[in-house]
This record gives structure tokens, sequence and C-alpha cells, in this order.
């Protein structure tokens, strides 16, 4: 029997869950920067890498923010299932950015490189996902972000292509920073509020 309105208490149930995910994501973030300070001279930040960790950490961050708007809806297995998914992405590309050890690299940045194509395919499936879950949130939600949300899909999906596909370093620390920068912005100006 579907229910005629959405249930608080089975909207905090399935965000405990969730929270368990993104909470594991982000504890492999803060261990692997830890390590950073802990062992300076045995693990040395790569520019690339640590701009990753730290967009992985906002977009995790961001993640937990904006799913409170998934309070409105009536929940079902499969809009459960869909969002834990999500968050599984978010937990997965946190995983490739720090492994349990990086002895057979040349340091993290040599790692990222030679991992790139696992992290940029993650990354492309979650701006599906994304864009998937903000036509979850009803089209008045997706059409509220105006032209720019499309694009910034599309945008996304192309460079996450091109960064599978090219090592080039000059590249990765450009789209590393313009990721960083971009992702900042589009935050506080679409999601400063939850409304």
């Amino acid at each position: 029997m579907e229910p005629t309105h959405p249930d608080p208490a089975v909207f905090i149930h399935i965000k405990v869950a969730i929270g368990m995910v993104v909470s594991l994501a982000i504890a492999s973030v803060l261990t692997g920067v830890a390590r950073f300070v802990q062992h300076p001279r045995r693990h040395r930040p790569d520019w690339v890498h640590l701009a990753w960790a730290l967009s992985m950490l906002l977009s995790m961050l961001h993640f937990w923010w904006w799913e409170y708007r998934l309070s409105a809806l009536s929940w079902r297995f499969e809009l459960y299932l869909f969002v834990m998914s999500f968050a599984i992405l978010y937990y997965l590309m946190c995983a490739v950015l720090f492994p349990s050890d990086i002895d057979e690299y040349d340091g993290y940045g040599d790692y990222f490189i030679s991992r790139r194509r696992w992290f940029f395919a993650l990354l492309a499936i979650s701006v599906v996902f994304d864009a998937v879950d903000s036509l979850l949130k009803g089209r008045d939600h997706f059409a509220a972000f105006g032209a720019e949300y499309p694009i910034r899909i599309a945008a996304y999906l192309v460079l996450a292509a091109v960064a599978a596909y090219t090592a080039n370093r000059r590249f990765h620390v450009g789209l590393a920073a313009v990721n960083l920068l971009y992702q900042l912005s589009w935050i506080l100006r679409s999601f400063d509020v939850l409304a």
C-alpha cells in the first residue's frame, strides 16, 4: 500500500543508513589526508590528488546537505536503492583516491594518474546520478537551476572522459583547480539555504 504522504520516520531511517556510507567515505578522505601529517617523508602530497580529495570531501558534505530535500518524497525501495548507490559511488571514489598502501607507486601523483580511468569513470557516473537525483526532486527543482545545469552535466561528462584518457599533468592540474573553484561557486550559488 502506497503512503499518501511522506513518513518522516522512514526518511530518518533511510538517512541513517546512507549516513553510514557517507561517513565511511569522509573517514577515508580524512584518514588519507592525515597520513601526510603523520608520515610526511613516507607520504608526500600531490597537489592534483589532494585537490580531488578536497573535492570529494566537499562533494560528500554537499551531498548530505542537499539530500535533505528527499524528505518530502514518498519512499519506495527503488528510490532508497538509487540514493544508497549514489552514496556508494562517493565511497568508491574516495577508496580509489586513498588505497591501503601505495608501495608499488612513486607517490600519490603516480598512483592517481595510474588509476585515473577508475576515478573519472566513477565521477562521470556520479554526474549522471546527480541529474537523475535532481529529477527525482521534481521537474521544477531541475528547471530551477536554469540552463547552467544541463551544460554543467555535459561539461563534466566530457571533461571526465578526457581526464580518463590523458595523463597530461598540466591538464590534470588545470582540471583539478577549475573543478574546485567551480564546485564552490555552484554550491554557494545554488544550495546555501535548505528550502
